[in-house]
């Protein structure tokens, strides 16, 4: 038995999930506010989180950003009424493995279930990896266990993926990375096509971290192939 947490309080929506994940099978938890889905999301394991966006009280970004902050690594699904791309781009960021639009179609809704369910299986059985130690490189300081960042003595604060994607690039210093191969490491394959979302969160970076954005010294562009970390 799945255990799924709904964060939703569109009763509609509750029981369609309800009704059509029950022959995975599924056990559906529903909540309707968004700081109870965040409380509940650390105090009990999950398989899947689903998160509707529009919440009464605290939104389903940032219930996403928390649970991410928090070390969640369980996968969440972001649900909304709305189709604007920036959403979808917004939900990259914050950590979301995947995003459906309302109305949504019953097959489409538990084939991506069942995809993220895979995923958190995966999850669960691969052996967990001992913490990267420490990378140090001029003024620039990665605690992966922590996830802390500091430039200097000043902590750099990042978003979840932020953090991913300078991580991915510091643990292999010197390696091009292109733009897809990055967004399928950092956010996984599902996500073909938001290439662009790469180019945003390089330069934040290094709004954050390089001493003269013009002259990056930590995080380079390979011209013809995307980024790679100074050695």
């Amino acid at each position: 038995m799945k255990k799924i947490l709904l964060v939703e309080d569109d009763e509609n929506v509750i029981g369609l999930v309800r009704i059509h994940l029950a022959d995975l099978p599924g056990d559906v938890t529903a909540v309707g506010r968004g700081a109870e889905g965040y409380s509940r999301a650390l105090q009990s394991p999950f398989d899947l989180v689903i998160l509707d966006i529009m919440l009464p009280d605290m939104d389903g970004l940032e219930v996403c950003k928390r649970l991410r902050m928090a070390g969640l690594t369980t996968p969440i699904m972001m649900l909304t009424a709305k189709s604007e791309e920036v959403d979808k781009v917004i939900g990259l960021e914050l950590g979301a493995d995947d995003y459906l639009t309302k109305p949504f179609g019953v097959r489409e809704l538990t084939a991506r279930v069942k995809a993220l369910l895979r995923r958190s299986e995966l999850l669960r059985t691969e052996p967990v990896a001992k913490p990267l130690l420490p990378i140090y490189f001029k003024n620039l300081r990665i605690n992966p266990e922590k996830r802390r960042v500091t430039l200097g003595e000043q902590r750099v604060e990042l978003t979840p993926k932020e953090f991913d994607l300078l991580l991915l690039l510091a643990a292999n210093p010197g390696h091009s990375y292109s733009r897809k191969e990055l967004l399928d490491s950092v956010w996984g394959m599902g996500f073909e096509g938001y290439e662009h979302t790469i180019t945003t969160h390089i330069n934040r970076l290094r709004i954050k971290i390089e001493p003269d954005f013009n002259h990056p010294v930590y995080i380079l562009t390979t011209w013809g192939i995307g980024y790679r970390f100074a050695e």
